[in-house]
């Protein structure tokens, strides 16, 4: 009896978690281990897994050679860069600024900022898509309002932006949307960060002679360069798996549709327009490798940052 007490109790653990392991295992390892091997097959799902034929890498060697790739990379790259960094550059002295001089109403500003990041991306995008219509947006409305004024008249357009109908601004415009999305975000992250730095260094500072840059420069950007990697790396991340907000806002029946296809979207069409189930899954693991690249790139350049200052003191 008290054999059977002492296994029951034995088991009784791996019995609560094992509904996580089996979740994990049909939604999470089989799901990955299929694309890899789905990725060295060429198949049509309609005829079943019975006709999936083996072609080795190349589902690879046709995708790293297809200048749409080439192109869905630029733009994804593209992406991460002007919708990613200025994120970071606004994000860390806004957060700053609300640490410091925002006493009472600092919860009211961060959750406003905040908000965009818990919205819908579809619901964003569908808002987004409304202001910036050439017939009736709120920014062609305000931009022919102030064509009126006598100064910035003569810079302002004359006609309405087809903010994205043409090419040249539809991914300045999606950049920016990505950019507002985020933005909350980082400054939430870096908020986080700067809270828990230890007030005392700023007083010893301020009765050093340090001014308000000196301790942001020599204070507070040295403690947060761990969660400056962490933030970057997740910039990192979701920009190069960009999808919702230009699959959204730009018809796909476009030309311009192209000038905002990032990796993630190419992967779509090959597979649910295309039928290249094995190709696209290709993408995805070069679009994983790419993603590994920068992100150890980003480490090892945290890491000498943070190696050197160590080593100069």
């Amino acid at each position: 009896m008290k054999m059977r007490q002492l296994k029951a109790r034995d088991v009784a653990p791996y019995l609560f978690i094992a509904p996580f392991f089996v979740l994990f295992l049909v939604f999470g390892l089989f799901p990955l281990g299929f694309s890899i091997w789905l990725s060295l097959h060429q198949w049509d799902p309609a005829a079943g897994l019975a006709a999936m034929r083996w072609v080795g890498l190349e589902n690879y060697g046709y995708a790293l050679t297809d200048p749409w790739f080439h192109k869905s990379l630029y733009n994804t790259l593209w992406f991460a860069i002007v919708s990613g960094l200025p994120q970071h550059l606004l994000a860390l002295p806004l957060a700053y600024f609300i640490n410091r001089r925002l006493k009472r109403t600092r919860n009211a500003v961060v959750g406003a900022y905040f908000l965009p990041y818990i919205t819908s991306s579809v619901a964003i995008a569908l808002i987004f898509s409304t202001l910036l219509s050439k017939d009736y947006g709120v920014i062609n409305a305000v931009l022919a309002e102030l064509t009126r004024v006598p100064l910035l008249g003569t810079l302002m357009p004359a006609e309405s932006i087809d903010w994205l109908g043409q090419a040249a601004y539809t991914k300045p415009a999606v950049a920016f949307v990505v950019f507002w999305r985020f933005l909350g975000w980082n400054v939430v992250l870096y908020l986080s960060a700067l809270q828990v730095i230890d007030k005392d260094l700023f007083e010893a500072a301020t009765l050093d002679g340090a001014g308000e840059w000196q301790q942001f420069r020599y204070i507070t950007l040295p403690l947060l360069k761990p969660m400056m990697f962490f933030a970057v790396t997740l910039t990192l991340i979701g920009n190069l798996q960009l999808f919702e907000e230009p699959f959204i806002l730009v018809d796909i029946e476009k030309g311009v549709s192209q000038s905002v296809m990032t990796t993630a979207i190419f992967m779509y069409r090959l597979a649910f327009s295309d039928g290249d189930f094995g190709t696209a899954s290709a993408v995805s693991w070069l679009l994983f490798i790419v993603i590994a690249v920068l992100t150890w790139l980003n480490s090892r350049l945290f890491g000498r940052q943070v190696g050197g200052e160590h080593a100069a003191r």
